[in-house]
């Protein structure tokens, strides 16, 4: 009997708990740059600017997720292709 190589579904949970990490840290950064920046009331202040930097820079990451999200079903799918249907 040949092994099949490819993807194991149990194998693949990790994936899904790690992209589901990842979108909790980004909304809870979010909401901290968010009240942060509530506190200055100096548009043009140092700090008002970081903030500024990092919602932005938040905001680009997780525009991101619903790509990510499409490369780990893709991955998925491919996995049990090989893994069921390969010779």
């Amino acid at each position: 009997m040949q092994n099949k190589s490819g993807y194991d579904v149990k194998a693949l949970a990790g994936l899904a708990v790690v992209f589901v990490v990842i979108a909790i840290i980004l909304s809870f950064g979010s909401t901290i740059l968010d009240s942060l920046q509530d506190n200055y009331s100096d548009d043009n202040s140092t700090a008002y600017n970081a903030t500024q930097d990092g919602l932005e820079s938040l905001g680009e990451f997780s525009s991101w997720l619903p790509t990510l999200a499409l490369i780990i079903i893709a991955a998925v799918i491919i996995g049990v292709i090989i893994r069921y249907f390969a010779v």
